[in-house]
């Protein structure tokens, strides 16, 4: 079996950590990953050891890194439930999932991404009733347009 190496069908997928290590594959390797799903995706500051480069690790993304940089090749569906981790944390821990996925969305928004932000209520973290009631449909909105070469 050979698996593809066109970007626009190949997909990464994660929930928390695993949502950002998805987005992080696509970001710093889109001639990989066109092609992303995140569930509760840690963007947040979870970074150790320290990056001088990117001090808020994760938080990076929607604080600078897609603000300077012109938009990727990415199609992204993403959710975050409103108890999701540390949900009630101010701005300044750099720790609040809610909140930085909200603001992920609104990069993705300002920044003309191909991209759909699902908010469940009444979940929270990587909520199994979430994923079962979603992915059907993130997997055809994730696909949406592909045609195979």
């Amino acid at each position: 079996m050979t698996f593809t190496k066109d970007p626009e069908a190949r997909i990464a997928m994660g929930g928390s950590s695993g949502a950002a290590c998805a987005f992080t594959m696509a970001w710093f390797h889109p001639e990989w990953y066109h092609r992303v799903i995140s569930y509760s995706g840690t963007f947040v500051n979870q970074q150790s050891p320290l990056n001088k480069e990117t001090p808020h690790g994760a938080w990076e993304y929607h604080e600078h890194l897609m603000l300077k940089t012109k938009p990727k090749p990415i199609r992204i569906w993403m959710h975050v439930g409103e108890s999701d981790n540390r949900s009630k944390d101010p701005e300044s821990t750099l720790h609040n999932w809610v909140m930085a996925n909200q603001r992920m969305a609104a990069v993705f928004k300002a920044m003309k991404y191909h991209y759909q932000f699902v908010f469940a209520r009444d979940s929270g973290h990587v909520d199994g009733r979430v994923v079962r009631q979603t992915l059907p449909q993130a997997l055809e909105w994730v696909w949406k347009g592909y045609k195979p070469k």
